[in-house]
């Protein structure tokens, strides 16, 4: 566990080790991806994962793993310029793993029983907390197997579905249920225990096929983000996030 307590105060974050998911084709990117991965695209003239490695640099999260797989010498080279945080690679060069795979293909580079999980394209603001160091607040060893940061419809800017997840008054996590309209939206990031990976399947798998265990055993649990969120799945998504970012 980290000793490094956020800047208002509350309990140290509960991993100083992060996962961010980069490995993808970014097909939904085209034709923006056809010469570079998706993490290296660039909003407001920053590569999208560098705005996920700085958030983790700012929170004190000192140790990141990043797996790759399309056009991965690019993205092998971008990340070797970065001081911080300390960056280790988990090649997926040989076949994407999916979502669960990675988790499941880097645990041992990861090397923490409990640790910080986000995607490579997220941009977020933080409220009154970092969102590390308000998972880490929320977080529970002994009733939580992974602990997900929500948004609302209401804080996710270029968002047109469903919403992914309601929220009990407990903080437990159920699905929307189809044809439905859920509260929630998933932001790409968690926080993890290997309890999660447990038994999980070799190869290629979803981490809802993990989450669902977790749901049924009332294990999975979620937060609401206090900030902003901001979906940029494609290139028609990047000049309203661009033109948000530089208003505030």
């Amino acid at each position: 566990m980290s000793d490094i307590a956020d800047t208002f105060g509350q309990k140290p974050l509960a991993s100083d080790v992060a996962m961010i998911l980069a490995a993808g084709m970014g097909k939904r990117m085209r034709p923006l991806t056809a010469a570079r991965p998706k993490p290296l695209v660039r909003v407001c003239g920053k590569p999208l994962i560098d705005y996920a490695l700085d958030k983790l640099e700012e929170a004190g999260v000192a140790r990141t793993v990043v797996n790759v797989h399309y056009l991965a010498d690019q993205m092998t080279a971008h990340l070797a310029a970065r001081q911080a945080p300390a960056i280790a690679i988990s090649d997926e060069t040989e076949g994407l793993l999916e979502t669960g795979g990675g988790l499941r293909h880097a645990l041992p580079l990861i090397a923490a029983e409990t640790f910080f999980s986000l995607n490579s394209d997220a941009i977020w603001l933080d409220g009154p907390r970092n969102a590390f160091a308000a998972l880490s607040d929320a977080w529970d060893e002994e009733r939580m197997d992974a602990l997900l940061l929500l948004v609302s419809h209401a804080q996710a800017f270029n968002y047109d579905g469903r919403g992914d997840f309601h929220l009990d008054q407990l903080g437990r996590i159920t699905r929307r249920k189809p044809g439905r309209v859920a509260p929630f939206i998933f932001t790409g990031i968690q926080l993890v225990s290997q309890r999660l990976l447990r038994d999980a399947p070799d190869g290629a798998f979803s981490t809802s096929v993990l989450w669902d265990r977790a749901i049924e055993e009332g294990r999975l649990f979620g937060i609401s983000h206090t900030g902003l969120w901001y979906e940029v799945g494609t290139p028609q998504m990047i000049g309203p996030t661009e033109l948000a970012l530089t208003q505030l």
